[in-house]
């Protein structure tokens, strides 16, 4: 058997410029079948947690057929290899094991969780889900209608109609324009050829991205990374999905609905993770919207005016576009000055950026509340599998820190005049706000 090769980097989760509460080691683990992952271990209990990524989700899914990168994710668990639906849920639950899988726009993600004495079996069940899934038909048609259920369901909330329809409306036809989660029509029309044809289109070894944290060292997670992984392709033909940039600048929609509050989403293009401007972007956001109860937007808006119980704003860098967008909820009369407040504080940012004391208090922030997000072995995996899909490096934890103070004011304000335009903000509303009327093409 090969060696298990290994690089080495400290993570520290200091709070703001005090001194490290804790040093959290990441290691680069290759099996002797070629297998990279990153590790984060942690022998204080006997649990350890896996997170993989595939390149490509549902923004590959065919037209007419949406929704099939998100019913593929929700099968992996109904069945694989000589276990059925039933037999393959019975197993997890013998082995005190959890696997869930979610497709999002730009890949498909699966989570599993599992005792140190159980891990090699739970491993081997990764294995069959990927490369032996059923999709036995019944196993299909629940899911199908479970899918089909769930989007009639969301159809009541506000918030996500209001944020399909602002996706739909900035993206258009590119496939950033549709649900991830699918349609009715492109649901019902998935076949178990469709399903087949896409895990052997999309789960190779080149496409793929895993993180674990928990109870196991580098030298015993290799084999059992040949385990779970070692019988996928190594290779499957790349899907490409085009570059777009947000449209309908300035344009406002209404989606009338007799409700007593209205909600809004609006924004304008923002920029991608490997952009130079992304952390002056980042702290910028965090000043306006993205810092919670201190953020401008929040201040003017609930604090100042008690207009809404909060507005927020927040950097989503998708791999094929990247928005700035931001989201309010209100009662319908005070839906207009509501915006009225987030335009006019959008362009106070643009005109004015932020003062010293604003962009220190946004750096503490930003660094101090960074550990919160690795308070358990699946946060932290998760985080691991981020780090590598954005090529951020194996020492990115290490840097983050210096990245973010290295922000001025200048930074912070050339960032903000680049991105923030009030008159070119698109805005999507849900409900029926006195004194929002449509506009725009």
């Amino acid at each position: 058997m090969k060696r298990v090769a290994m690089v080495v980097c400290a993570i520290f989760l200091g709070l703001g410029l005090a001194r490290p509460a804790a040093a959290v080691t990441v290691t680069r683990v290759v099996s002797a079948g070629g297998i990279e992952a990153w590790l984060v271990e942690d022998h204080s209990s006997p649990i350890l947690s896996m997170i993989f990524s595939f390149d490509g989700g549902a923004a590959l899914d065919p037209s007419g057929k949406e929704g099939l990168a998100t019913m593929v994710a929700h099968l992996l668990d109904e069945g694989a290899g000589d276990l059925k639906s039933q037999d393959f849920q019975s197993r997890l639950d013998d082995l005190a094991a959890s696997f869930t899988a979610k497709a999002d726009d730009d890949a498909l993600r699966g989570e599993v969780k599992t005792t140190t004495a159980n891990r090699a079996a739970a491993f081997d069940l990764v294995r069959l889900a990927l490369t032996r899934p059923r999709f036995d038909p019944d196993a299909v048609e629940r899911v199908r209608g479970q899918l089909v259920a769930e989007l009639a369901r969301q159809q009541g909330e506000p918030s996500v109609v209001a944020q399909r329809a602002f996706a739909a409306m900035v993206f258009g036809q590119h496939p950033y324009g549709r649900p991830a989660e699918g349609t009715p029509a492109g649901l019902a029309a998935i076949t178990v050829a469709d399903l087949k044809d896409w895990v052997g289109q999309r789960f190779g070894r080149d496409h793929l991205i895993i993180g674990v944290a928990g109870d196991i060292t580098a030298a015993e997670l290799g084999p059992l990374l040949d385990t779970a992984f070692g019988d996928l392709p190594a290779s499957v033909a790349d899907a490409s999905v085009s570059d777009t940039e947000p449209g309908a600048p300035g344009r406002v929609v209404v989606l009338r609905r007799q409700i007593p509050q209205s909600v809004a989403v609006f924004g304008e293009p923002g920029v991608k993770r490997d952009d130079p401007d992304w952390y002056a972007a980042f702290v910028m956001n965090s000043i306006l919207g993205g810092g919670g109860f201190s953020s401008r937007l929040t201040n003017e808006v609930r604090v100042k005016r008690g207009l809404a119980y909060g507005a927020a704003s927040y950097l989503i860098p998708n791999d094929h576009a990247a928005l700035i967008e931001g989201e309010v909820a209100t009662r319908n009369e005070r839906m207009a000055d509501s915006l009225a407040v987030i335009k006019r504080e959008w362009q106070r940012m643009a005109d004015d950026g932020v003062t010293a004391e604003e962009l220190a208090d946004a750096k503490t922030y930003l660094n101090g509340s960074f550990p919160l997000q690795m308070d358990g072995t699946a946060s932290i995996a998760r985080l691991l599998v981020v780090v590598q899909r954005d090529h951020l490096g194996i020492d990115y934890f290490d840097r983050r820190a210096s990245l973010i103070n290295a922000v001025s004011v200048d930074d912070v304000h050339r960032v903000a005049r680049r991105l923030l335009h009030a008159d070119q903000i698109a805005v999507v509303v849900v409900g029926y706000p006195a004194g929002v009327e449509a506009s725009g093409q």
